[in-house]
């Protein structure tokens, strides 16, 4: 007579479910329902990766409307067409730069929800700073551009704090589902 094999499945050796969830976790080999804690803070990280991407969205319309505003100044306009914006020669150096810095909050709006949590920090990091230079240094003095600035600056410090303060623990690990 062989010895009796444990089953592969989450059914007891005689077919039956376990009767409670502490049942089904004091089980050897066979994981349980994850704990309320886990649930909790599970919940938690995909807030705060709802909340730092919707933030990139935020950032990434605003910086669009500022330059939609901006293209509806007769003046600006006709800089444009003459081949400067504000006094800046424009060059295809130029708009390749433009076009990779405005890229960032599109990216990040991804990436921070799919991401590890310690890479999201890390990568955010480094995204809000550029950002934030690019909005600083390439912008104009133009009342409008102005108070947009102001609002994509406010939205970029809160996504940095909320980089900053994400729990990093391995439990949390796993990408967003």
């Amino acid at each position: 007579m062989r010895p009796p094999v444990a089953p592969a499945c989450p059914h007891d050796r005689y077919g039956q479910l376990p009767s409670s969830p502490e049942a089904a976790r004091n089980r050897p080999g066979i994981p349980g329902p994850p704990s309320n804690d886990q649930k909790g803070a599970e919940a938690e990280m995909s807030d705060v990766r709802a909340r730092l991407s919707t933030l990139w969205i935020v950032v990434m319309f605003t910086m669009l409307y500022a330059d939609v505003l901006s293209f509806l100044n007769a003046g600006f306009l006709r800089g444009l067409m003459a081949g400067h914006a504000e006094g800046v020669p424009v060059t295809p150096l130029l708009l390749v730069g433009s076009a990779v810095m405005v890229e960032i909050p599109i990216v990040m709006v991804v990436l921070s929800r799919v991401l590890k949590p310690a890479v999201i920090r890390r990568v955010t990091l480094v995204a809000v700073p550029l950002t934030a230079a690019f909005i600083i240094g390439g912008g104009s003095a133009k009342p409008h551009y102005l108070v947009l600035a102001a609002v994509e600056v406010v939205c970029l410090a809160v996504i940095l704090r909320q980089a900053w303060r994400m729990d990093t623990s391995p439990a949390l690990s796993r990408p967003a589902e």
